[in-house]
């Protein structure tokens, strides 16, 4: 959640400023959009306010330009493609959402509006801010995971693997460095990118800051953070990283390192065994209504609200309301039953409500991203991961591993299919 603050704080200027100046005018034009002057500006502020705050030093002024003309030509396109799908985040929906991230940092909502603030962020441009990260992680997840395919026997190979591994199944903190390859690159682009790539490695060598490095020549998408990926799970980062950091340790410098995006520059920040937590789980059974045009979101609420006010009175069968009113056709077909699962896999409201309920208690009805929820659990247990746990486990460090490959693919290709002009910055 604290990363996820970070970069809602970093990403403050991804649509029109709340206080437009008389001169704004137009920077970019992209596709059927534009970036404004204003939004560039913002976010400049933004990034150099961080990086104050971290003690990170920042490269020249044009080169932090030109990654935030960047960052904000990708959003432009996340947030047109959003709204040719008809893709939309509500208020009780963004209003949770904020909930949670003020609830990971261990603060209350207007503690977070305080917070903001002291830093001189303004309220209202943050909530758009989530909101537009939201609609943007929508996007990417309806386009990247139809790319997405795991067999049983990847599944299976992995289990075999983590079973191997045991506590050798480390976590890197990882940095990383793409000098990308233009669009359809010819021999003489690859040639010439390695040598930037291997003047990159010789800077790195020399003693020059990873993270400032980054910022100035990065083309991946964690540019702007410094190239910082945060902790991963070897068996859940990317194919070409995983074998690149085998055997290394920490401060080492790997690459540069050929994908079909450009040459990766890897650096491990810190190491770590693997994390290992007793697992609760618990089984649960919900009911979901999704607001329409025809629905609101009161009536929504009511409706939960009526069904528990009749299951407590026992007048009513849960296992039928779900089957007659859920909106999860995956559980409604079993009377709304999740089945026995770790509560992580939910969505964070889901999570929360399920580890705060007691057995048989029935929640208040709640707004998740997908819906609203009225939600019981039957039972929880706690102890070693099961068969079916590990097999969960290694799924889904396969999903986040192609997941981020192939949104990596789906980004470049979008940015290379665009119509992008860069108009002259004006002095």
């Amino acid at each position: 959640m604290k990363f996820l603050c970070c970069s809602f704080l970093l990403l403050l200027s991804a649509g029109l400023s709340a206080n437009t100046v008389e001169l704004d005018k137009v920077a970019v034009i992209v596709d059927q959009g534009v970036v404004l002057e204003s939004e560039i500006n913002e976010m400049l502020e933004g990034v150099k306010r961080n990086a104050l705050k971290s003690g990170q030093e920042l490269p020249s002024e044009r080169a932090l330009r030109t990654q935030v003309i960047e960052r904000l030509i990708l959003t432009n396109l996340q947030l047109q493609m959003a709204e040719r799908m008809g893709i939309q985040i509500s208020d009780p929906q963004l209003e949770q959402t904020i909930a949670n991230i003020a609830q990971g940092d261990g603060m209350s909502k207007e503690q977070l509006r305080e917070k903001l603030t002291k830093e001189g962020v303004s309220y209202d441009s943050y909530r758009e801010e989530v909101r537009r990260e939201l609609i943007m992680g929508e996007v990417r997840r309806a386009n990247v995971r139809r790319r997405v395919y795991i067999t049983p026997q990847e599944v299976e190979s992995l289990v075999s693997l983590m079973e191997e591994q045991g506590m050798q199944q480390a976590e890197y903190h990882l940095g990383h460095i793409l000098i990308g390859f233009p669009a359809q690159p010819t021999d003489a682009d690859i040639d010439a990118t390695r040598e930037r790539a291997d003047k990159v490695i010789e800077l790195l060598n020399g003693g020059s800051d990873f993270s400032k490095i980054a910022i100035a020549s990065s083309s991946g998408a964690k540019a702007l953070e410094g190239g910082d990926m945060g902790w991963m799970n070897i068996n859940a980062m990317p194919t070409l990283f995983a074998e690149a950091v085998q055997g290394k340790k920490k401060g080492d410098l790997i690459g540069p390192i050929r994908s079909g995006a450009g040459f990766h520059i890897l650096t491990i920040f810190d190491t770590r065994g693997l994390q290992t937590v007793e697992v609760t789980e618990v089984n649960s059974r919900h009911i979901l209504i999704k607001p329409s045009v025809i629905l609101s979101e009161e009536k929504a609420e009511q409706m939960l609200k009526d069904f528990r006010e009749k299951l407590i009175k026992g007048e009513a069968d849960f296992a039928k309301l779900a089957k007659d009113n859920s909106a999860d056709p995956g559980s409604a077909l079993k009377g709304g039953e999740l089945g026995w699962a770790d509560p992580t896999i939910y969505v964070p409201a889901f999570r929360d409500i399920l580890n705060n309920l007691e057995k048989d208690e029935y929640s208040q009805p709640f707004r998740s991203q997908l819906g609203w929820h009225l939600v019981q659990l039957l039972d929880r247990r706690v102890g070693d991961a099961t068969e079916k746990l590990q097999e969960d486990k290694a799924y889904q460090l396969l999903f986040s591993r192609k997941f981020a490959e192939e949104a990596d693919n789906w980004m470049r290709e979008m940015r290379d299919q665009a119509y992008i002009e860069v108009l002259e910055q004006q002095q």
